[in-house]
């Protein structure tokens, strides 16, 4: 006896266990985060495998792999595939908003990540987290631009 039906009627897609590429992008890439931001934390608990300085540059690196790379990257992958599709070809949304969204969201997470390590050393590092603030408030813009109207009382 199956639990979960293959189709359910009016609900395209619903359990047929077809994920969309861009969430399996996000999910994927969120879980590699996850994984980078627990071993960043884990070295800036030991300085002696980092070097101190290096240390103290791999907390705020572990903040953002964790906070923007897993969690909200999680948050962005789910939201684009779960939330109600519109339409009559049941759309997921803009492919043009939701790949921007994605890349735009890992290439502010990159700025950060190179950023931190380059401040702590001494260097300016000011553009760059204001590149990666940027273009982490793209990615926001974009996904709620893409899943706006799917957000309905109906």
């Amino acid at each position: 006896m199956k639990v979960f039906p293959t189709f359910l009627p009016g609900v395209s897609g619903c359990y047929n266990g077809a994920v969309p590429t861009l969430t399996r992008w996000h999910l994927r890439t969120a879980l590699v985060c996850l994984v980078l931001g627990l071993v960043a934390l884990l070295l800036a608990a030991v300085p002696p495998l980092a070097g101190a300085w290096f240390a103290l540059a791999l907390v705020p690196v572990a903040v953002h792999l964790l906070v923007m790379g897993w969690a909200t990257q999680m948050i962005f992958g789910v939201a684009v595939w779960m939330f109600p599709r519109e339409g009559k070809d049941r759309s997921f949304g803009s492919p043009v908003l939701g790949w921007g969204a994605f890349g735009a969201l890992n290439l502010g997470l990159l700025l950060r990540i190179v950023g931190e390590p380059l401040q702590a050393a001494g260097h300016p590092a000011a553009a760059l987290f204001t590149a990666s603030a940027a273009l982490q408030l793209a990615a926001v813009l974009a996904l709620v631009a893409n899943v706006w109207r799917r957000v309905r009382a109906t």
